[in-house]
């Protein structure tokens, strides 16, 4: 049986951060330390770019409400850090069985709502029955192999599945693991009743989202009373602000404007590691894509070096899964630069002449297109851009399927599932990954869950579903007054409870 506590999970997860740190080759750049004492009655202002459409994280899907709502506002019985390690949280510790049927959690005492309520484990077998049994809930398909949900006392929750699943914890630290009141009527679009550290004091839509401490957590209290994010979705008007002293922390600096805070002795910069998959999706399913010639040769026409350097922050990837995530794997020997290459197949696939069209978010801006019209253009593609607001993507690609290429940021982790299901707007179906996906999903043991991902995951580029751009690098801007920001995944997650302001440098 394999049992998870608060400490040991502590320990893994730094033992881990000393592995990944130690085999890097060139270690981020350390935040300046405040010499101020931290001031408790402080105001941290953070800038982020993408702004919720309502705060429903149950029934809204979307990294924006992630980023800002889950461990500050919501818990689940368990959380993961910047590096992805699982660790405990509304859950003092945890026991897995060791045929990877049953999990038994055994809760927190004096966990409390924010509406005063105190939590028992009738809450988290409501919440989770509730995304079993509710296909509008984010996380219901997750739990399709839940077989019941029980409280054998007020602190126990027990869970069955019907088969193993190697991602199910992972699940509960997102969404679908996210616990609520017992019968609350909260209307969860513009208000909150979680049991997080802060709680939402306001919403000005269009401007800010703004948290206050939660005096009556059940945890460590947050190190700060209030914080205000700003949505700044332009980027120059971002670092003006900065600039301005109008924020302390901003996040998703574009790399061209970073030496702007650098040089002014205001801000640190650090480049976190996410999970984002800057992903160009083939559609699969519409010819000319449906040739795997067209594909592997769009794949050849792009100089992906070139294209991390002009993007400014980031890694090249050759592949569905980043470095992150289980079943990573280099897979830069399966495509390489190699335009020659690529004007034959499209010749051999009678097309050595195309026109396509991407449909980008227009928040992405412009360097990513302008990059790809350039190196498909030597290859005789004719690349036309179609920049969308966001709704319009959603619809249009997402959720129609009506398009060519397509780019936008996959940022969440874990979601190389996406591959393995033919109904996913990329429209890639290949019954082989569909079975090893599957495969890796039962497999109990971490590691050759892992090798089964890794295996499935090289087909999908050797199939040239997709091409990944790159693997996106975060560039966050620090004031020096500031201590404990995240550094890595802070496009999925920022836990804030133990950020401080101090009073001065």
């Amino acid at each position: 049986m394999f049992r998870r506590t608060r400490r040991h999970a502590l320990i893994a997860s730094l033992a881990a951060t000393a592995v990944i740190l130690s085999a890097c080759t060139t270690a981020p750049e350390p935040a300046a330390t405040p010499t101020g004492e931290p001031d408790p009655d402080a105001t941290l202002q953070v800038g982020l770019v993408l702004e919720p459409t309502n705060l429903d994280i149950r029934r809204t899907s979307g990294a924006a409400l992630e980023q800002i709502l889950i461990d500050n506002i919501y818990e689940g019985l368990v959380s993961r850090t910047q590096e992805n390690e699982i660790v405990p949280r509304l859950a003092s510790d945890y026991e897995v069985s060791d045929d990877g049927l049953t999990y038994t959690f055994t809760l927190n005492e004096g966990v409390v709502f924010h509406s005063g309520t105190a939590l028992t484990s009738a809450d988290v077998v409501s919440s989770f029955e509730a995304v079993r049994t509710d296909a509008t809930l984010q996380g219901n398909a997750d739990f399709a192999s839940v077989a019941s949900i029980t409280a054998p006392d007020a602190s126990t929750v027990v869970i069955t599945l019907t088969e193993p699943n190697q991602n199910f914890l992972f699940t509960l630290t997102g969404p679908a693991g996210l616990v609520f009141q017992t019968g609350d009527t909260t209307d969860l679009k513009t208000a909150e009743n979680g049991t997080g550290p802060f709680t939402l004091a306001r919403w000005s839509k269009g401007s800010a989202i703004t948290f206050t401490r939660n005096d009556a957590y059940w945890g460590d209290p947050a190190g700060v009373a209030e914080v205000e994010f700003q949505y700044i979705p332009d980027f120059t008007a971002g670092v003006n602000t900065a600039l301005d002293g109008g924020v302390q922390v901003l996040t998703a600096v574009d790399p061209n404007l970073a030496p702007q805070l650098e040089d002014s002795g205001d801000f640190t910069l650090t480049t976190g590691r996410t999970t984002d998959k800057a992903t160009l999706a083939f559609n699969n399913a519409k010819a000319p894509l449906d040739d795997i010639r067209v594909r592997e040769a769009l794949r050849l026409a792009i100089d992906h070096e070139a294209l991390v350097e002009a993007v400014g922050a980031g890694s090249t990837l050759y592949g569905p899964i980043p470095e992150l995530d289980p079943g990573y794997e280099d897979l830069s020997d399966v495509v390489s630069y190699d335009p020659e290459k690529a004007k034959k197949l499209l010749a051999e696939a009678g097309h050595e002449e195309l026109e396509l069209t991407l449909t980008i978010p227009s928040f992405y801006g412009t360097t990513v297109p302008k990059v790809l019209i350039s190196d498909f253009a030597k290859v005789g593609v004719t690349l036309e851009v179609d920049s969308v607001e966001f709704p319009a993507w959603l619809e249009d690609v997402y959720s129609n399927h009506d398009y060519d290429l397509s780019f936008v940021l996959h940022v969440e982790p874990r979601d190389f599932g996406n591959f393995a299901n033919p109904d996913y707007y990329f429209g890639y179906d290949n019954a082989e990954v569909q079975g090893l996906y599957a495969d890796a999903l039962a497999e109990v043991d971490p590691d050759r869950s892992a090798e089964l991902l890794a295996e499935a995951a090289r087909i999908v580029s050797e199939d040239h579903a997709a091409d990944w751009l790159y693997n996106g690098a975060t560039i966050t801007a620090v004031s020096p007054l500031v201590s404990g920001f995240p550094q890595d995944s802070i496009n999925s997650r920022i836990d804030l409870a133990g950020v401080t302001v101090a009073t001065e440098k």
